[in-house]
């Protein structure tokens, strides 16, 4: 089967990563905010620390596919895949790029290499890569910056826009209209790519109004899905994914336990402050154990049961991985500073890749202190400039296949 993640810590065989590309470059002060950023990466530093992300991967057994890769192989099947992509893709993009629409096709199609072509889309069309009329009030007025199709700078954490849940994907609806786009390559590549074409099934998708993003699913074992309750995920979204998981007989999700968890950005999604490590180790941000709350989705009678679970995170965890004990390890340790600096630069955005070894930043050395004091194997990865989008290992990656 083309997608098999049944646990967040099984050995990762496959997995789907963006390499940074020009879309970093077309970051500005003016847009930043807007585009979901806070600082303007350095691209070819970022690049080079995303390719010794990627080959630390490989160094782990893991097959390293590229979103770009796999989308442009999807478009060369047909000249109708391709004019399909591109109209779809102007369509998806707003009224400025409606305004433009015939501008912007004539721009796309001109790129013969595939490619190239999705690299384009990523990238972003400015105002003036286009062919307009120098006497039009929008020729004039525009800067360099001006765009007519913005730039997806999010695109290198591919954890977002689709969920792998065992077999299927939970292709999701983005919360903000400045990664909505992100989404069309998921869905042509799992709709016409010959290795995924009609082995997918898609347990949610973004025309369901609701908004989920993938950095709030968490795969606990083949039964138990854990999803974070956060800024991007709606409790609407949560109802109905549980709604699709546990109509599909092929489905064995039996259980979706919801982290509701502070909806902020420095929290914006539950990976940001809890992963886990090992068969029964977790990293947490301790900041949000106080406020955190508990409940339980699971079929019943046709229906959706809801309850709020009134337990500790550790009695809750124990109870569905049928373990005797559970080990939540504090992000920089009992050091309040500490906690909240490395959680900001992803210190419990852990990949876990296989049980008891973990990719990281190297910049939270404290966190990773701790983690190798409690008997993981932590590698650290270089992340100066990855770390400004706001993403760590996990954000980064997206498992299509673990043992």
């Amino acid at each position: 089967m083309p997608i098999n993640v049944r646990s967040e810590i099984g050995s990762l065989k496959r997995v789907l990563l963006h390499r940074p590309g020009q879309e970093l470059e077309y970051l500005t002060p003016s847009n930043l905010k807007r585009l979901l950023f806070d600082d303007i990466p350095y691209l070819a530093a970022a690049q080079h620390e995303h390719d010794v992300f990627a080959n630390t991967l490989r160094q782990q057994g893991a097959e390293v596919v590229y979103l770009e890769d796999l989308m442009a192989q999807t478009l060369k099947i047909s000249r109708q895949i391709r004019e399909d992509f591109i109209e779809d893709f102007i369509n998806a993009s707003g009224p400025t790029g409606m305004r433009y629409h015939d501008d912007i096709k004539a721009y796309l199609d001109n790129f013969r290499d595939e490619k190239k072509l999705v690299e384009m889309t990523m990238a972003g069309v400015p105002l003036s890569a286009l062919n307009l009329n120098e006497n039009t009030l929008a020729a004039m007025v525009s800067g360099a910056d001006h765009f007519a199709l913005d730039p997806l700078p999010n695109l290198y954490f591919t954890r977002d826009t689709f969920a792998s849940i065992g077999s299927g994907v939970s292709l999701n609806h983005m919360y903000s209209a400045a990664r909505q786009r992100e989404t069309i390559y998921g869905r042509y590549i799992l709709k016409y790519h010959p290795d995924y074409a009609g082995k997918v099934p898609l347990y949610y998708t973004p025309e369901n109004p609701f908004s989920i993003e993938g950095g709030d699913i968490l795969v606990l074992n083949e039964q138990v899905l854990a999803i974070g309750l956060s800024q991007r995920t709606s409790p609407e979204g949560i109802e109905l994914l549980a709604d699709h998981l546990f109509s599909d007989p092929d489905c064995s999700i039996n259980c979706v336990l919801v982290m509701d968890i502070p909806a902020l950005r420095a929290f914006m999604h539950l990976d940001t402050v809890f992963t886990q490590l090992d068969t029964d180790k977790f990293v947490i941000h301790p900041e949000i154990r106080q406020s955190l709350r508990l409940f339980e989705l699971v079929p019943k009678d046709g229906r959706i049961r809801t309850r709020q679970v009134r337990k500790p995170l550790e009695a809750v965890l124990r109870e569905k991985l049928k373990l005797d004990s559970i080990n939540i390890i504090d992000c920089g340790g009992d050091d309040q500073i500490a906690s909240e600096r490395e959680q900001w630069n992803d210190g419990s955005n852990t990949l876990c890749v296989r049980p008891g070894v973990v990719i990281a930043y190297d910049r939270n050395r404290i966190t990773n202190r701790i983690l190798r004091s409690n008997g993981i194997r932590v590698l650290e990865v270089p992340s100066s400039e990855l770390a400004r989008g706001r993403g760590g290992p996990r954000c980064m990656s997206m498992p299509l296949l673990r043992e």
